[in-house]
């Protein structure tokens, strides 16, 4: 099923901030590593006319398809690739996209994929329990929640949903095997936690915490940042947009440790590293969505952004 532009809801968040962060300007050359429905990529591609370009990476095909439709008037600038951004410095040599002046993260889900039930991402609607960014993959949701000793899971939960009922809720879990409908995991995560208020679904921090355990989301995202660094130009700038506050922390850590000239753990007296600083963090606290701009898109509101430039 390929869906439309006009059947996703896609709202580029913290746009303004993005072109601004990565200094977008004419004729120079950008990367794209979460495409999407190609909101930020369309506006950077504006911005840097004439001239500029544009690589787009995805590992949802959907979101390829549909970004091919709303960067059509820029196809001669933009280069579109179906993979996993944990291959940025090979994608980028491989298409002659060495060095970039911007490389842009923007994490977590994209409408295309939570508003698409048949993805199984969302505890709103009925749908397979899926959850894969790319299909082919093999793990699914599904295998995690049906396979899964109750322990693994309840870590599993516990960690990558940071979910206080973990172990509640993979005990219910297992109780009520097999599971193949979202919406029938969303009611036995509900009914497993304390009817305490909360100002998010029951259900959110434990598919949070599936999703990232099949796409391997920090790994990835450990992986990809270590490359940004190969693959800037001097002055250029990496910006990431991320939703929790796992992967915000791997952010603020990688962004950290390449600012420093010696990263020798403190009980070493004296520098053996010979570490050199590749980026300088220019943003001293993370920017935050505005109140006008959560109120027209409240999946904003989780939104953090870091950027960092290279030395």
């Amino acid at each position: 099923m390929t869906l439309t532009l006009t059947q996703t809801r896609h709202i580029p968040v913290l746009l303004d901030e993005i072109i601004d962060a990565l200094n977008v300007r004419q004729g120079r050359r950008y990367v794209d590593c979460t495409l999407g429905g190609g909101g930020h990529a369309l506006s950077i591609l504006q911005k840097c006319q004439p001239g500029g370009e544009l690589l787009g990476i995805d590992s949802d095909p959907e979101a390829i398809k549909l970004a091919q439709n709303r960067l059509y008037d820029y196809f001669e600038n933009t280069v579109l690739i179906n993979d996993n951004f944990s291959n940025l410095e090979h994608i980028c040599n491989e298409t002659g996209f060495m060095p970039v002046h911007g490389i842009l993260f923007d994490l977590g889900l994209s409408s295309l994929q939570l508003d698409t039930a048949w993805r199984g991402f969302s505890f709103q609607q009925s749908g397979p329990l899926d959850m894969r960014f790319n299909p082919d993959e093999k793990l699914t949701a599904a295998d995690i929640v049906n396979k899964l000793p109750e322990f693994k899971l309840a870590q599993l939960i516990r960690i990558y949903g940071e979910e206080p009922s973990a172990n509640r809720i993979a005990r219910n879990i297992v109780n009520n095997r097999p599971i193949t409908d979202t919406a029938e995991l969303a009611v036995i995560v509900s009914n497993s936690i304390s009817q305490r208020p909360i100002r998010i679904h029951p259900a959110t921090r434990t598919f949070q915490a599936l999703r990232i355990a099949v796409n391997r989301e920090l790994d990835y995202l450990t992986s990809a940042l270590e490359q940004t660094v190969n693959c800037l130009a001097a002055g250029g700038r990496l910006a990431v947009i991320s939703y929790h506050s796992l992967e915000d922390r791997i952010v603020k850590n990688f962004m950290s440790r390449e600012s420093r000239a010696c990263i020798c753990p403190n009980d070493i007296p004296e520098c053996r590293c010979n570490h050199q600083p590749k980026l300088q963090i220019l943003t001293k606290n993370v920017l935050v969505p505005t109140d006008r701009e959560v109120d027209l898109n409240p999946r904003s509101r989780s939104a953090k952004l870091r950027v960092a430039q290279r030395l």
